[in-house]
């Protein structure tokens, strides 16, 4: 079977920025095994795959390891597809997911998701996470993720991970982000996960779900600007509403190709 294959950088204007994803639309849905070896052999963080029901379209994430409940920078890559690529004719266009609808809007070349708001707790730091790290943490939260709260940007910047103890905690569909209070934006980022091919995520979407209504209530402001700062490096523009969050930015086209499946 012959199928198209689309890499998008997502969360960045430049090619090598961002976070890549794979994009793969189909007609009707593949065996999970299949899905998996894809997304295996794609080698990125994140496989796309959507199949398009009119009204709505069904929208799936898979890591090489797990499928994954929400993914905020496959659906801005997902997006940039159907509208750059195969001409998708609206504005906005409704995912059904996991998490369940998300909207996507598009409007001078930005996608601005509208995600589920996860207000992170306070909580205790497993020990495994603790010893795994160089620095540690001011804070402690959690919600889908644990979320560590640093007192500067270089501390974050500076954080490394011993990947021999920090792989011994299995989170499911959670990682580690790290955060601080930003110097040219609001707030800064990181964000890791525990037994995955990629430890470090470079743009990771979803822990805006809890960073966003975090730093906004810490700051007293409903708009800010967020960075992760990976090697790669990715922007968002970010809006706190309530139970919801929007979550804003650009993304580039890196490669058009076919797959092959048996």
């Amino acid at each position: 079977m012959k199928l198209e294959l689309y890499q998008i950088d997502a969360f960045t204007d430049k090619i090598f920025g961002g976070n890549p994803a794979c994009v793969v639309p189909l007609n009707d849905w593949l065996p999970n095994a299949i899905l998996f070896k894809i997304t295996k052999e794609n080698a990125v963080a994140e496989t796309a795959f959507f199949v398009d029901k009119g009204a709505k379209i069904h929208l799936r994430w898979f890591t090489p390891e797990i499928e994954m409940d929400l993914c905020g920078h496959a659906t801005l890559a997902t997006t940039h597809c159907l509208k750059t690529i195969l001409n998708y004719p609206k504005d906005s266009i409704i995912f059904e997911t996991l998490s369940g609808d998300v909207i996507v809007s598009i409007k001078n070349d930005v996608y601005s998701l509208d995600f589920p708001s996860r207000m992170p707790v306070a909580a205790e730091l497993p020990e495994i996470i603790k010893k795994s790290l160089n620095i540690q943490p001011k804070e402690v939260f959690k919600s889908r993720d644990y979320m560590l709260v640093y007192d500067t940007k270089q501390e974050v910047e500076n954080i490394k991970i011993d990947r021999q103890i920090f792989d011994q905690i299995n989170l499911g569909t959670g990682g580690v982000i790290t955060t601080a209070k930003g110097e040219n934006c609001d707030f800064v980022s990181r964000f890791f996960t525990p037994q995955a091919s990629i430890l470090e995520d470079p743009v990771t979407g979803s822990a805006h779900c809890s960073l966003i209504p975090f730093w906004s209530m810490r700051l007293g402001k409903e708009k800010l600007k967020a960075l992760q700062i990976s090697d790669r490096g990715g922007a968002l523009q970010c809006i706190n509403k309530s139970d919801r969050v929007i979550i804003s930015g650009k993304a580039k086209t890196y490669s058009i190709g076919n797959i092959w499946t048996e």
